[in-house]
């Protein structure tokens, strides 16, 4: 596999971003928390439908309300007597086997109108209304721990924003800067504290990328990864969403790297042709479950230490779908949907849901699941252990106005 290389865009936005203010802190290999709790979020944009990737067979009226989907639930995998999960989620379904998944179902976000945008900035300011926060959650949390954060994309997403110490990183085929030119860049800047600290920012995180180099095959679906690719996909599969989850996992297990991690998972919008092994949402699915397989693969690895045990993932969604299927054989925007919590002290293997069931008099507006788990209430019972965090600051900085939400039984005895 080619060499994963710096993108341009990356090095001349983040020199822009310090030079603006947007970066002051230099947040480098080594300045981490050496043995400390890991986040990784994961984004699921587009509305995950909830009841297809976690339907409710022993619902009574889940049968009749997804009449057209019910051979998915015959095959499904099954978690308990109301639950399954989709069949193309074998290894999450594994790992609830093992006790390091849980599912939470019928949860969702305060908002309700069901739009993408809105819905999109309400999961990731953490706030209970579109442009009430104009930060991100996360960010706020590393910026109260000053620890570091790492998004892997080509710009820092919401829900890292609010923190100087958070830095990108996506692969390129460009060349990477002549060891010249950088030399003449730091000559160049060395009368500029801003340039010349983004510079050496954007050096210390290529270094550590470097470092953390995976090997040839965790750019490849873990499926077919014995199979050699043509250049064209090799390149795609280098950008591949369980490429970046094996990226992410092996930066996570250095003692110095960084404390979260964002991972972005496009094209959950699922209007027409939902169901069938080849539709686009299946395909999402067996990418999620692989890409998810490959950051725990990562974090497991034998130099990676017990770095499995000290990281949660959490999957979320910014609004499930509704409960009846439509007229072009798919759902539409609804509330109600499902998330996942997973880690190596995850009290995994059960499904956390105050279930509302799908008869039409318990609907939310006789359309969507009910939402009777705020996901807020889910993301502070991560972020508390695993960063340190004190009730205090979840409920006032983080997560303004989320007092009444207690945590979750999330964790092993």
């Amino acid at each position: 596999m080619a060499e994963l290389l710096w993108n341009r865009r990356r090095w001349l936005g983040l020199l822009a971003g310090t030079a603006t203010g947007l970066g002051s802190r230099l947040v480098l290999a080594g300045q981490g928390q050496a043995g400390g709790g890991r986040v990784v979020f994961v984004i699921l944009r587009g509305g995950l439908d909830g009841l297809f990737a976690v339907p409710a067979p022993g619902d009574p009226a889940f049968a009749t309300a997804r009449d057209r989907f019910t051979e998915l639930a015959g095959a499904a995998l099954p978690l308990d007597r109301t639950f399954a999960l989709h069949p193309a989620l074998a290894q999450m379904h594994a790992a609830y086997g093992r006790g390091e998944l849980l599912v939470v179902h019928a949860v969702g976000l305060p908002y309700h109108e069901r739009s993408h945008f809105d819905a999109q900035q309400v999961l990731e300011s953490g706030g209970v209304q579109p442009g009430q926060l104009r930060d991100g959650w996360l960010g706020r949390a590393l910026a109260l721990t000053h620890q570091s954060g790492l998004a892997l994309s080509t710009a820092v997403p919401l829900v890292l924003r609010g923190w100087r110490g958070v830095d990108t990183w996506a692969p390129s085929y460009l060349p990477l800067p002549s060891d010249d030119l950088l030399g003449r860049l730091q000559r160049l800047y060395a009368d500029d504290a801003a340039l010349s600290h983004a510079l050496a920012r954007a050096r210390g995180v290529q270094a550590e990328v470097a470092a953390a180099a995976m090997p040839e095959t965790m750019a490849q679906p873990m499926s077919a990864a014995s199979a050699p690719m043509p250049p064209g996909k090799a390149r795609q599969a280098a950008g591949s969403f369980v490429a970046l989850s094996q990226r992410a996992g092996a930066l996570l297990a250095r003692p110095d790297g960084p404390q979260a991690a964002v991972l972005d998972l496009p094209g959950w919008d699922s209007h027409v042709d939902e169901a069938g092994e080849h539709a686009p949402l299946t395909q999402r699915l067996r990418e999620l479950d692989q890409g998810l397989a490959a950051l725990r693969m990562a974090l497991t690895a034998p130099a990676a230490g017990d770095a499995w045990q000290r990281t949660v993932v959490v999957v979320a969604t910014e609004f499930g779908r509704t409960v009846e299927i439509n007229g072009t054989r798919g759902t539409d925007h609804g509330t109600g949907g499902a998330a996942w919590v997973l880690g190596g002290r995850v009290r995994g293997g059960q499904v956390l849901s105050d279930w509302p069931g799908l008869a039409p008099a318990n609907r939310f507006e006789g359309r969507d699941l009910r939402i009777t788990t705020d996901l807020r209430a889910v993301l502070k019972s991560v972020l508390g252990p695993q960063l340190g965090l004190s009730e205090r600051g979840l409920s006032e900085q983080v997560f303004p106005g989320s007092a009444g939400l207690k945590p979750l039984p999330l964790w092993r005895a």
